[in-house]
């Protein structure tokens, strides 16, 4: 299984999101620290779940940190983090 795919499996089983989109963002850091022949190293989140209704930003990005903290410590170099709205527009 891909990063992308156990990243996109781990959101998708904890927060149930009406959105989601786990995006390979490695090509954009091509020589920066933690890049990788092959990519899978930076990713950017975008989420939209009921999980987080009434949780700061912080809290947000924490609880999306926790689930994937085993990826983070591993191969995942860089992860940013885009909560969206669950009305949308996505």
């Amino acid at each position: 299984m891909s990063v992308k795919d156990t990243l996109t499996a781990k959101l998708t089983d904890k927060f149930a999101p009406v959105f989601l989109d786990v995006i390979d963002e490695s090509n954009k850091h091509f020589g920066h620290a933690g890049w990788r022949e092959g990519g899978e190293t930076h990713f950017r989140v975008r989420i939209a779940t009921r999980h987080f209704d009434g949780m700061s930003r912080v809290a947000q990005h924490r609880a999306i940190n926790e689930v994937l903290d085993a990826d983070l410590k591993g191969r995942v170099h860089a992860l940013a983090i885009d909560v969206l709205p669950t009305e949308g527009p996505f």
